[in-house]
């Protein structure tokens, strides 16, 4: 493996310079090994975590449950699996069951597996997102939304979601990335797509 010490930048100042609802903006100052000096953005987004809830339908169909919401950062309406941010002092996987019951009403009754991890964009944010998924859910009652979330919960056979991902109401690379996983973890388990 190559020496990755040799790239590795150290931190030698931090500064927040805007402070907001959603994320925080660090100027953060750094050095290579090599001695060059450089002021660099980062940004301090909170943790994520993404389930995608897999089932059969009446007819044997996988399916997923998604839901269609309004983005405000990209002004359109986009189908994604249920999602959101963690709170302080929970783990990622609670984070996941949580999401998947205030957006669905639904929770899990089969096998949950964490399927992933990673840096979303690491040129200049400081956070992860968990992928976990769940095989088999029932919904065990209302959804319990933010104050600002309006969605639709939706069954979607999987073919569908696989076909449609990165295109029109799928347009959102955190699903890009879910379902990157999700393909990655049916390689042991075809009978996952049909």
């Amino acid at each position: 493996m190559d020496d990755i010490g040799r790239l590795t930048w150290q931190t030698l100042e931090r500064d927040t310079i805007f402070t907001g609802p959603i994320f925080d903006i660090q100027s953060v100052r750094r050095a290579s090994t090599d001695g060059r000096v450089g002021e660099f953005v980062e940004l301090n987004a909170p943790l994520w975590a993404t389930v995608i809830p897999w089932f059969r339908n009446e007819q044997g169909v996988p399916m997923f449950i998604m839901v269609r919401q309004y983005r405000h950062g990209s002004d359109s309406v986009t189908i994604e699996f249920p999602a959101g941010t963690i709170d302080a002092g929970e783990d990622p996987e609670t984070a996941a069951k949580r999401e998947l019951l205030e957006e669905t009403g639904c929770e899990p009754v089969g096998n949950m597996y964490e399927i992933g991890s990673i840096s979303p964009n690491p040129a200049f944010m400081n956070n992860r997102v968990w992928f976990y998924f769940v095989e088999g859910v029932r919904n065990v009652g209302e959804q319990h939304l933010d104050e600002h979330e309006q969605l639709d919960i939706l069954t979607v056979p999987v073919k569908e979601v696989l076909a449609s991902m990165g295109t029109g109401q799928y347009d959102n690379g955190i699903m890009m990335i879910a379902q990157a996983f999700f393909l990655r973890f049916a390689q042991n388990r075809p009978d996952l797509l049909s």
